[in-house]
């Protein structure tokens, strides 16, 4: 049995559906967060589809962003910021402002990443140049299964 979902008494809520099993302490604004997920103290989902049982780490922003299933946002991070590019990785399919992050993956504390960008696996801050990772770019790296 999954549990009721958990909006804490400060969390902010709107034009969002919410899944079974979710804890909302952060804000979420027009996006869709699947069961089981975690959006920290301060975190702000804008715009976004996060799936089952991913993290959003407090003080993280994430606009126009889809977070695949097991993912762990750290803490600060800013997704879906910056300037569009076209894709590097793929221009067929990756032609939008979203920021994709594949499932399992990690983003560690404080990094920004920009529009139209894919990360998949589990990165650190090295990763990042500049504690950056531009619009249209992308890291994809091996692992990440838990």
């Amino acid at each position: 049995i999954i549990p009721p979902q958990y909006i804490a008494a400060d969390a902010k809520v709107e034009r969002s559906i919410i899944g079974e099993g979710s804890e909302i302490y952060g804000e979420v604004r027009g996006s869709v967060i699947g069961a089981g997920v975690i959006v920290e103290k301060g975190a702000v989902v804008t715009d976004s589809i996060v799936m089952r049982g991913s993290v959003v780490g407090e003080g993280s922003r994430l606009y126009k962003a889809i977070v695949a299933e097991d993912v762990t946002i750290g803490k600060g991070v800013e997704i879906g910021v910056g300037d569009y590019a076209d894709s590097k990785y793929d221009p067929k399919v990756y032609q939008s402002d979203l920021a994709t992050i594949g499932e399992h993956s990690v983003i560690p504390d404080g990094v920004k990443i920009g529009k139209n960008t894919a990360v998949s696996g589990v990165t650190a801050a090295e990763d990042y140049p500049d504690g950056f990772l531009a619009g249209g770019d992308y890291i994809m790296k091996a692992g990440g299964v838990r």
